[in-house]
């Protein structure tokens, strides 16, 4: 290899420059944590957004919470 072919592939691809970038700018957002899901291809074929997951999601909180209720007060009488 001589030393032109080197120093190319010594040198960044201008994709990779982050001089431009601002320390600790998503910090705060990581410290108060994160919880990426995969969600596998038949389910995120249903469900396009992280909004519609949520919404359903919380339906389904909000019926077992409805059914441990019921079930709790089932078993009182």
């Amino acid at each position: 290899m001589n030393q032109e072919n080197e120093t190319e592939a010594d040198e960044m691809r201008p994709e990779y420059d982050i001089r431009g970038g601002v320390r600790g700018k998503y910090f705060e957002r990581y410290r108060q944590g994160t919880n990426v899901v995969l969600l596998q291809p038949d389910v995120a074929a249903v469900f396009r957004s992280s909004e519609a997951v949520n919404r359903a999601l919380r339906e389904l909180i909000e019926i077992a919470r409805r059914q441990t209720e019921a079930a709790v007060h089932e078993g009182s009488d």
